[in-house]
Protein backbone atom coordinates (compact mmCIF):
# COMPACT_ATOMS: atom_id res chain seq x y z
CA UNK A 1 0.00 0.00 0.00
CA UNK A 2 2.95 2.33 0.63
CA UNK A 3 3.63 2.19 -3.13
CA UNK A 4 0.19 3.67 -3.87
CA UNK A 5 0.29 7.44 -4.48
CA UNK A 6 -3.27 7.94 -3.22
CA UNK A 7 -2.72 6.79 0.36
CA UNK A 8 -1.07 9.32 2.65
CA UNK A 9 0.05 8.37 6.17
CA UNK A 10 -0.69 5.54 8.59
CA UNK A 11 -4.20 6.67 9.53
CA UNK A 12 -5.32 6.56 5.86
CA UNK A 13 -3.56 3.23 5.32
CA UNK A 14 -5.39 1.77 8.31
CA UNK A 15 -8.74 3.17 7.16
CA UNK A 16 -8.14 1.62 3.72
CA UNK A 17 -7.20 -1.75 5.20
CA UNK A 18 -10.14 -1.85 7.58
CA UNK A 19 -13.00 -1.37 5.11
CA UNK A 20 -11.53 -4.32 3.20
CA UNK A 21 -11.15 -6.40 6.39
CA UNK A 22 -14.72 -5.46 7.29
CA UNK A 23 -16.18 -6.73 4.00
CA UNK A 24 -14.15 -9.97 4.14
CA UNK A 25 -15.03 -10.65 7.79
CA UNK A 26 -18.75 -9.94 7.35
CA UNK A 27 -18.83 -12.12 4.21
CA UNK A 28 -17.14 -15.03 6.02
CA UNK A 29 -19.63 -14.57 8.87
CA UNK A 30 -22.53 -14.43 6.39
CA UNK A 31 -21.45 -17.73 4.82
CA UNK A 32 -21.41 -19.39 8.24
CA UNK A 33 -24.83 -17.94 9.16
CA UNK A 34 -26.28 -19.14 5.84
CA UNK A 35 -25.32 -22.68 6.89
CA UNK A 36 -26.40 -22.46 10.54
CA UNK A 37 -29.51 -20.23 10.45
CA UNK A 38 -32.61 -21.15 8.47
CA UNK A 39 -33.62 -18.50 5.98
CA UNK A 40 -30.63 -16.22 6.69
CA UNK A 41 -29.94 -13.73 3.89
CA UNK A 42 -26.88 -11.46 3.80
CA UNK A 43 -27.66 -7.72 4.07
CA UNK A 44 -25.19 -7.09 1.21
CA UNK A 45 -26.52 -7.53 -2.36
CA UNK A 46 -25.09 -10.64 -4.07
CA UNK A 47 -22.92 -8.76 -6.63
CA UNK A 48 -21.35 -6.62 -3.85
CA UNK A 49 -20.44 -9.52 -1.56
CA UNK A 50 -16.71 -10.10 -1.12
CA UNK A 51 -17.00 -13.64 -2.55
CA UNK A 52 -18.48 -12.22 -5.80
CA UNK A 53 -15.84 -9.63 -6.74
CA UNK A 54 -12.79 -10.14 -4.51
CA UNK A 55 -12.39 -13.84 -3.69
CA UNK A 56 -11.05 -14.95 -7.11
CA UNK A 57 -7.29 -14.14 -7.17
CA UNK A 58 -7.56 -13.85 -10.99
CA UNK A 59 -10.61 -11.56 -10.71
CA UNK A 60 -11.05 -7.97 -11.85
CA UNK A 61 -8.02 -5.72 -11.42
CA UNK A 62 -6.59 -2.40 -12.66
CA UNK A 63 -8.98 0.34 -13.76
CA UNK A 64 -11.95 -2.07 -13.88
CA UNK A 65 -11.49 -2.83 -10.17
CA UNK A 66 -11.08 0.85 -9.26
CA UNK A 67 -14.22 1.80 -11.22
CA UNK A 68 -16.20 -1.00 -9.53
CA UNK A 69 -15.06 0.05 -6.02
CA UNK A 70 -15.47 3.82 -6.50
CA UNK A 71 -18.59 3.95 -8.67
CA UNK A 72 -20.55 0.85 -7.66
CA UNK A 73 -19.44 -0.71 -4.35
CA UNK A 74 -19.17 2.43 -2.21
CA UNK A 75 -22.10 4.17 -3.86
CA UNK A 76 -24.52 1.30 -3.23
CA UNK A 77 -23.29 0.33 0.24
CA UNK A 78 -23.71 3.93 1.43
CA UNK A 79 -27.33 3.75 0.17
CA UNK A 80 -28.31 0.34 1.63
CA UNK A 81 -31.91 0.46 2.93
CA UNK A 82 -31.68 0.33 6.73
CA UNK A 83 -35.09 -1.38 6.75
CA UNK A 84 -33.21 -4.48 5.56
CA UNK A 85 -32.34 -5.18 9.20
CA UNK A 86 -29.71 -4.38 11.84
CA UNK A 87 -26.78 -5.90 9.92
CA UNK A 88 -27.63 -3.79 6.86
CA UNK A 89 -27.63 -0.69 9.07
CA UNK A 90 -24.18 -1.67 10.42
CA UNK A 91 -22.80 -1.90 6.85
CA UNK A 92 -24.36 1.41 5.84
CA UNK A 93 -23.09 3.20 8.97
CA UNK A 94 -19.55 1.89 8.41
CA UNK A 95 -19.45 3.08 4.79
CA UNK A 96 -21.22 6.39 5.45
CA UNK A 97 -17.93 8.28 5.98
CA UNK A 98 -15.47 5.78 4.45
CA UNK A 99 -13.41 6.44 1.32
CA UNK A 100 -11.23 4.49 -1.07
CA UNK A 101 -7.85 6.25 -1.14
CA UNK A 102 -6.02 3.83 -3.46
CA UNK A 103 -5.33 4.91 -7.03
CA UNK A 104 -3.73 1.72 -8.38
CA UNK A 105 -6.13 -1.12 -9.18
CA UNK A 106 -3.17 -3.52 -9.54
CA UNK A 107 -1.89 -2.76 -6.02
CA UNK A 108 -5.45 -3.04 -4.69
CA UNK A 109 -5.80 -6.51 -6.25
CA UNK A 110 -2.51 -7.57 -4.59
CA UNK A 111 -3.86 -6.39 -1.22
CA UNK A 112 -7.20 -8.13 -1.71
CA UNK A 113 -5.42 -11.40 -2.54
CA UNK A 114 -3.38 -11.10 0.68
CA UNK A 115 -6.54 -10.51 2.76
CA UNK A 116 -8.13 -13.55 1.07
CA UNK A 117 -5.51 -15.76 2.71
CA UNK A 118 -7.27 -15.32 6.08
CA UNK A 119 -10.27 -17.53 6.87
CA UNK A 120 -12.24 -15.67 9.54
CA UNK A 121 -14.40 -18.75 10.19
CA UNK A 122 -11.31 -20.62 11.39
CA UNK A 123 -11.10 -19.87 15.12
CA UNK A 124 -7.29 -20.14 15.30
CA UNK A 125 -6.78 -17.89 12.28
CA UNK A 126 -9.30 -15.40 13.66
CA UNK A 127 -7.50 -15.30 17.02
CA UNK A 128 -4.13 -14.79 15.31
CA UNK A 129 -5.63 -12.05 13.17
CA UNK A 130 -7.21 -10.53 16.30
CA UNK A 131 -3.72 -10.20 17.79
CA UNK A 132 -2.46 -8.53 14.60
CA UNK A 133 -5.46 -6.20 14.59
CA UNK A 134 -4.77 -5.30 18.23
CA UNK A 135 -1.20 -4.41 17.24
CA UNK A 136 -2.51 -2.26 14.37
CA UNK A 137 -4.69 -0.35 16.84
CA UNK A 138 -1.71 0.03 19.17
CA UNK A 139 0.40 1.35 16.26
CA UNK A 140 -2.29 3.96 15.66
CA UNK A 141 -0.79 5.83 18.61
CA UNK A 142 1.87 7.07 16.19
CA UNK A 143 -0.65 8.16 13.57
CA UNK A 144 -1.13 11.79 14.59
CA UNK A 145 -4.32 12.46 16.54
CA UNK A 146 -5.47 8.90 15.96
CA UNK A 147 -3.71 7.87 19.19
CA UNK A 148 -6.57 9.36 21.17
CA UNK A 149 -8.70 6.36 20.21
CA UNK A 150 -6.50 3.81 21.97
CA UNK A 151 -6.26 3.10 25.71
CA UNK A 152 -3.33 0.84 26.74
CA UNK A 153 -4.73 -2.68 27.04
CA UNK A 154 -3.27 -3.18 30.53
CA UNK A 155 -5.36 -0.21 31.73
CA UNK A 156 -8.61 -1.45 30.12
CA UNK A 157 -8.00 -5.01 31.37
CA UNK A 158 -7.39 -3.78 34.94
CA UNK A 159 -10.52 -1.60 34.94
CA UNK A 160 -12.65 -4.46 33.58
CA UNK A 161 -11.13 -6.92 36.07
CA UNK A 162 -11.99 -4.67 39.03
CA UNK A 163 -15.51 -3.96 37.73
CA UNK A 164 -16.20 -7.68 37.00
CA UNK A 165 -19.12 -7.24 34.53
CA UNK A 166 -21.56 -10.14 34.13
CA UNK A 167 -23.82 -11.18 31.21
CA UNK A 168 -27.11 -9.30 31.40
CA UNK A 169 -25.62 -6.23 33.08
CA UNK A 170 -26.02 -3.37 30.61
CA UNK A 171 -22.50 -2.10 29.86
CA UNK A 172 -22.00 1.24 28.08
CA UNK A 173 -18.98 3.07 26.68
CA UNK A 174 -20.12 6.56 25.58
CA UNK A 175 -16.81 7.32 23.79
CA UNK A 176 -15.76 3.85 22.69
CA UNK A 177 -12.91 4.60 20.27
CA UNK A 178 -11.75 1.32 18.72
CA UNK A 179 -13.71 -0.77 21.25
CA UNK A 180 -10.99 -1.70 23.73
CA UNK A 181 -13.27 -1.71 26.79
CA UNK A 182 -15.93 -3.74 24.97
CA UNK A 183 -13.49 -6.44 23.79
CA UNK A 184 -11.83 -6.62 27.24
CA UNK A 185 -15.25 -6.91 28.91
CA UNK A 186 -16.33 -9.70 26.53
CA UNK A 187 -13.04 -11.55 27.09
CA UNK A 188 -13.47 -11.25 30.87
CA UNK A 189 -17.08 -12.48 30.81
CA UNK A 190 -16.25 -15.39 28.49
CA UNK A 191 -13.44 -16.44 30.84
CA UNK A 192 -15.38 -16.12 34.09
CA UNK A 193 -19.15 -16.00 33.54
CA UNK A 194 -20.25 -17.30 30.11
CA UNK A 195 -21.03 -20.99 30.62
CA UNK A 196 -23.89 -21.58 28.15
CA UNK A 197 -25.00 -20.19 24.73
CA UNK A 198 -27.77 -18.16 26.41
CA UNK A 199 -25.13 -16.39 28.55
CA UNK A 200 -23.28 -15.39 25.36
CA UNK A 201 -26.52 -14.09 23.80
CA UNK A 202 -27.37 -12.19 26.99
CA UNK A 203 -23.90 -10.62 27.09
CA UNK A 204 -24.03 -9.46 23.46
CA UNK A 205 -27.55 -8.06 23.91
CA UNK A 206 -26.40 -5.99 26.90
CA UNK A 207 -23.57 -4.04 25.20
CA UNK A 208 -23.95 -0.35 24.27
CA UNK A 209 -21.42 2.02 22.66
CA UNK A 210 -21.16 5.32 20.80
CA UNK A 211 -18.27 6.75 18.78
CA UNK A 212 -18.26 10.19 17.20
CA UNK A 213 -15.49 9.88 14.57
CA UNK A 214 -15.74 7.70 11.44
CA UNK A 215 -12.33 5.95 11.54
CA UNK A 216 -12.53 4.63 15.13
CA UNK A 217 -16.21 3.76 14.59
CA UNK A 218 -15.25 1.55 11.63
CA UNK A 219 -12.32 0.07 13.61
CA UNK A 220 -14.65 -0.69 16.52
CA UNK A 221 -17.37 -2.37 14.43
CA UNK A 222 -14.72 -4.53 12.73
CA UNK A 223 -13.28 -5.33 16.15
CA UNK A 224 -16.72 -6.49 17.31
CA UNK A 225 -17.10 -8.79 14.26
CA UNK A 226 -13.63 -10.21 14.94
CA UNK A 227 -14.72 -10.91 18.52
CA UNK A 228 -17.67 -13.02 17.41
CA UNK A 229 -20.45 -10.41 17.65
CA UNK A 230 -23.16 -11.08 15.04
CA UNK A 231 -24.94 -7.73 15.24
CA UNK A 232 -22.58 -4.89 16.21
CA UNK A 233 -25.37 -2.39 15.55
CA UNK A 234 -25.12 -1.35 19.22
CA UNK A 235 -21.95 0.59 18.23
CA UNK A 236 -23.62 3.84 17.18
CA UNK A 237 -21.89 6.46 15.02
CA UNK A 238 -22.96 9.58 16.92
CA UNK A 239 -21.88 12.22 19.46
CA UNK A 240 -23.17 11.18 22.90
CA UNK A 241 -22.90 14.80 24.09
CA UNK A 242 -25.18 16.16 21.35
CA UNK A 243 -28.28 15.27 23.39
CA UNK A 244 -29.56 17.43 26.26
CA UNK A 245 -28.58 15.84 29.57
CA UNK A 246 -32.17 15.85 30.82
CA UNK A 247 -33.42 13.97 27.73
CA UNK A 248 -31.78 10.71 28.89
CA UNK A 249 -34.66 8.80 30.45
CA UNK A 250 -34.74 6.22 33.26
CA UNK A 251 -35.10 3.31 30.86
CA UNK A 252 -31.83 4.32 29.16
CA UNK A 253 -29.83 4.03 32.38
CA UNK A 254 -27.15 1.36 32.58
CA UNK A 255 -25.48 -0.93 35.12
CA UNK A 256 -21.85 -0.34 34.17
CA UNK A 257 -19.91 2.42 32.40
CA UNK A 258 -16.31 1.76 31.36
CA UNK A 259 -14.71 4.57 29.39
CA UNK A 260 -11.75 6.77 28.60
CA UNK A 261 -13.48 9.96 27.42
CA UNK A 262 -11.41 12.29 25.22
CA UNK A 263 -9.78 14.97 27.38
CA UNK A 264 -8.09 18.24 26.60
CA UNK A 265 -10.56 18.81 23.76
CA UNK A 266 -13.38 21.30 23.38
CA UNK A 267 -16.82 20.51 22.00
CA UNK A 268 -18.34 22.68 19.27
CA UNK A 269 -20.36 25.80 20.13
CA UNK A 270 -23.81 25.05 21.47
CA UNK A 271 -23.04 21.66 23.06
CA UNK A 272 -22.73 23.32 26.50
CA UNK A 273 -26.39 24.29 26.15
CA UNK A 274 -27.22 20.59 26.60
CA UNK A 275 -25.69 20.75 30.09
CA UNK A 276 -27.34 23.78 31.73
CA UNK A 277 -26.01 23.01 35.25
CA UNK A 278 -22.44 22.51 34.03
CA UNK A 279 -22.02 24.99 31.18
CA UNK A 280 -18.62 24.10 29.74
CA UNK A 281 -17.18 22.89 26.44
CA UNK A 282 -14.44 20.82 28.11
CA UNK A 283 -15.08 17.29 26.81
CA UNK A 284 -13.96 15.31 29.88
CA UNK A 285 -16.20 17.40 32.19
CA UNK A 286 -19.27 16.94 29.99
CA UNK A 287 -18.70 13.18 29.83
CA UNK A 288 -18.38 12.97 33.62
CA UNK A 289 -21.71 14.79 34.06
CA UNK A 290 -23.31 12.42 31.51
CA UNK A 291 -21.87 9.30 33.19
CA UNK A 292 -23.32 10.28 36.58
CA UNK A 293 -26.71 10.82 34.92
CA UNK A 294 -26.66 7.53 32.99
CA UNK A 295 -25.88 5.16 35.88
CA UNK A 296 -28.79 3.29 37.47
CA UNK A 297 -29.04 3.39 41.27
CA UNK A 298 -26.40 0.85 42.31
CA UNK A 299 -24.71 1.19 38.90
CA UNK A 300 -20.92 1.41 38.82
CA UNK A 301 -18.33 3.16 36.68
CA UNK A 302 -14.61 3.16 35.98
CA UNK A 303 -13.39 6.23 34.11
CA UNK A 304 -9.99 7.55 32.97
CA UNK A 305 -9.58 11.26 33.77
CA UNK A 306 -6.60 13.65 33.61
CA UNK A 307 -5.03 15.37 36.64
CA UNK A 308 -6.72 18.61 35.54
CA UNK A 309 -10.13 17.12 36.34
CA UNK A 310 -8.93 16.43 39.90
CA UNK A 311 -7.56 19.88 40.78
CA UNK A 312 -9.57 22.08 38.40
CA UNK A 313 -11.83 24.80 39.80
CA UNK A 314 -15.04 26.56 38.78
CA UNK A 315 -17.35 24.18 36.86
CA UNK A 316 -14.99 21.31 37.76
CA UNK A 317 -15.53 22.00 41.50
CA UNK A 318 -19.32 21.87 41.07
CA UNK A 319 -18.98 18.67 39.07
CA UNK A 320 -16.83 16.95 41.72
CA UNK A 321 -19.25 18.03 44.45
CA UNK A 322 -22.13 16.58 42.37
CA UNK A 323 -20.14 13.35 41.83
CA UNK A 324 -19.47 12.90 45.56
CA UNK A 325 -23.08 13.67 46.51
CA UNK A 326 -24.64 11.35 43.92
CA UNK A 327 -22.05 8.57 43.98
CA UNK A 328 -19.64 6.76 46.26
CA UNK A 329 -16.27 7.70 44.75
CA UNK A 330 -14.47 4.90 46.55
CA UNK A 331 -11.14 4.62 44.69
CA UNK A 332 -8.76 6.77 42.65
CA UNK A 333 -5.78 5.01 41.08
CA UNK A 334 -3.09 7.55 40.19
CA UNK A 335 -1.04 6.66 37.10
CA UNK A 336 2.34 8.12 36.10
CA UNK A 337 2.61 10.55 33.15
CA UNK A 338 4.22 7.97 30.86
CA UNK A 339 1.30 5.48 30.72
CA UNK A 340 -0.33 7.13 27.67
CA UNK A 341 2.86 8.08 25.83
CA UNK A 342 3.62 8.95 23.09
CA UNK A 343 0.42 10.84 22.28
CA UNK A 344 -0.20 12.24 25.78
CA UNK A 345 2.28 12.92 28.56
CA UNK A 346 -0.06 14.10 31.28
CA UNK A 347 -0.87 12.44 34.58
CA UNK A 348 -4.00 10.31 34.40
CA UNK A 349 -6.23 8.71 37.01
CA UNK A 350 -8.70 5.85 37.14
CA UNK A 351 -11.85 6.85 39.06
CA UNK A 352 -14.09 4.07 40.39
CA UNK A 353 -17.52 5.01 41.74
CA UNK A 354 -21.00 3.65 42.43
CA UNK A 355 -24.28 5.56 42.08
CA UNK A 356 -26.76 5.93 44.92
CA UNK A 357 -24.91 6.72 48.15
CA UNK A 358 -22.76 9.78 48.84
CA UNK A 359 -19.01 9.43 49.26
CA UNK A 360 -17.73 8.94 52.83
CA UNK A 361 -14.05 8.29 52.11
CA UNK A 362 -11.88 8.18 49.00
CA UNK A 363 -9.10 5.63 48.85
CA UNK A 364 -6.05 6.49 46.74
CA UNK A 365 -3.53 4.10 45.22
CA UNK A 366 -0.34 5.46 43.64
CA UNK A 367 0.86 3.23 40.82
CA UNK A 368 4.62 3.31 40.34
CA UNK A 369 6.76 2.44 37.34
CA UNK A 370 8.55 -0.89 37.97
CA UNK A 371 11.98 -0.90 39.65
CA UNK A 372 14.84 -0.25 37.27
CA UNK A 373 12.62 1.58 34.76
CA UNK A 374 12.41 5.40 34.63
CA UNK A 375 9.15 5.55 32.67
CA UNK A 376 6.82 3.54 30.46
CA UNK A 377 7.50 3.76 26.73
CA UNK A 378 6.48 2.24 23.37
CA UNK A 379 9.04 -0.53 23.87
CA UNK A 380 8.33 -0.98 27.59
CA UNK A 381 4.59 -0.27 28.01
CA UNK A 382 2.50 -0.81 31.12
CA UNK A 383 1.38 -4.46 31.52
CA UNK A 384 -1.47 -5.94 33.57
CA UNK A 385 0.97 -7.64 35.98
CA UNK A 386 2.34 -4.19 36.87
CA UNK A 387 -1.09 -3.51 38.47
CA UNK A 388 -1.23 -6.82 40.37
CA UNK A 389 -0.21 -5.16 43.67
CA UNK A 390 -3.19 -2.78 43.40
CA UNK A 391 -5.55 -5.69 42.60
CA UNK A 392 -4.22 -7.60 45.64
CA UNK A 393 -4.77 -4.54 47.89
CA UNK A 394 -8.27 -3.86 46.43
CA UNK A 395 -10.14 -6.22 48.74
CA UNK A 396 -12.45 -7.98 46.28
CA UNK A 397 -15.96 -6.83 45.37
CA UNK A 398 -16.64 -5.50 48.89
CA UNK A 399 -13.26 -3.71 49.15
CA UNK A 400 -12.94 -4.91 52.76
CA UNK A 401 -9.68 -4.99 54.65
CA UNK A 402 -7.91 -2.20 52.79
CA UNK A 403 -4.84 -0.91 54.60
CA UNK A 404 -2.91 2.32 54.29
CA UNK A 405 0.65 1.75 53.14
CA UNK A 406 3.49 3.21 51.03
CA UNK A 407 1.19 3.40 47.97
CA UNK A 408 -2.26 3.63 49.60
CA UNK A 409 -3.96 6.34 51.66
CA UNK A 410 -7.51 7.36 52.61
CA UNK A 411 -9.06 10.85 52.67
CA UNK A 412 -12.47 11.66 54.18
CA UNK A 413 -15.18 13.41 52.17
CA UNK A 414 -15.17 16.18 54.82
CA UNK A 415 -11.45 16.83 54.22
CA UNK A 416 -12.01 16.91 50.45
CA UNK A 417 -14.89 19.37 50.88
CA UNK A 418 -12.65 21.56 53.09
CA UNK A 419 -10.09 21.56 50.25
CA UNK A 420 -12.71 22.98 47.86
CA UNK A 421 -13.20 19.52 46.28
CA UNK A 422 -9.60 19.40 45.08
CA UNK A 423 -9.05 15.65 44.57
CA UNK A 424 -5.41 16.06 43.53
CA UNK A 425 -4.07 14.74 46.84
CA UNK A 426 -0.44 13.64 46.86
CA UNK A 427 0.77 10.49 48.59
CA UNK A 428 1.44 11.44 52.25
CA UNK A 429 3.75 8.43 52.63
CA UNK A 430 6.06 9.42 49.77
CA UNK A 431 9.39 10.66 50.98
CA UNK A 432 10.26 14.11 49.68
CA UNK A 433 13.24 13.90 47.38
CA UNK A 434 16.38 15.32 48.95
CA UNK A 435 17.69 17.84 46.45
CA UNK A 436 20.55 18.94 48.74
CA UNK A 437 21.52 22.18 50.47
CA UNK A 438 20.61 25.34 48.44
CA UNK A 439 23.95 27.05 49.27
CA UNK A 440 25.93 24.04 48.01
CA UNK A 441 23.76 23.79 44.88
CA UNK A 442 24.31 27.49 44.07
CA UNK A 443 28.08 27.12 44.57
CA UNK A 444 28.08 24.09 42.24
CA UNK A 445 26.10 26.06 39.65
CA UNK A 446 28.59 28.99 39.83
CA UNK A 447 31.52 26.59 39.36
CA UNK A 448 29.83 24.90 36.37
CA UNK A 449 29.09 28.29 34.75
CA UNK A 450 32.70 29.42 35.28
CA UNK A 451 33.96 26.21 33.67
CA UNK A 452 31.61 26.72 30.70
CA UNK A 453 32.84 30.32 30.29
CA UNK A 454 36.50 29.16 30.34
CA UNK A 455 35.78 26.51 27.68
CA UNK A 456 33.98 29.12 25.55
CA UNK A 457 37.02 31.44 25.77
CA UNK A 458 39.33 28.57 24.78
CA UNK A 459 37.14 27.72 21.79
CA UNK A 460 37.01 31.39 20.76
CA UNK A 461 40.83 31.64 20.88
CA UNK A 462 41.23 28.47 18.76
CA UNK A 463 38.74 29.76 16.13
CA UNK A 464 40.40 33.21 16.04
CA UNK A 465 43.83 31.64 15.50
CA UNK A 466 42.49 29.34 12.77
CA UNK A 467 40.85 32.26 10.91
CA UNK A 468 44.04 34.35 11.13
CA UNK A 469 46.13 31.73 9.23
Amino acid sequence: MRKDTGVDGDAQRLSQLVWMFFLKIIDDQDQELELTKDGYVSPIPVDLQWRSWAADPEGITGDALLDFVNLTLFHRLKALPTAAGPRAKVVRDVFEDTYNYMKSGQLMRQMINKINEVDFNNLTERQHFGDIYEQLLNDLQNAGNAGEYYTPRAVTAFMVQQMDPKPGEVLFDPACGTGGFLTCAMRHMREHHVKRPEHEALMQASLRAVEKKPLPHMLCVTNMLLNGVEEPGFVRHDNTLARPLTSWTKDERVDIILTNPPFGGKEEDGIEGNFPTFRTRETADLFLALIIRLLKPGGRAAVVLPDGSLFGEGIKTRLKEHLMEECNLHTIVRLPNSVFKPYASIGTNLLFFEKGTPTQDVWYWEHRVPEGQKAYSMTKPIRLEHLADCAAWWGGATRQGRQEGPQAWKVSAADIKARGYNLDIKNPHAEAEDHGDPETLLADLDAAEAQAAALRDQLKAILTEALAR
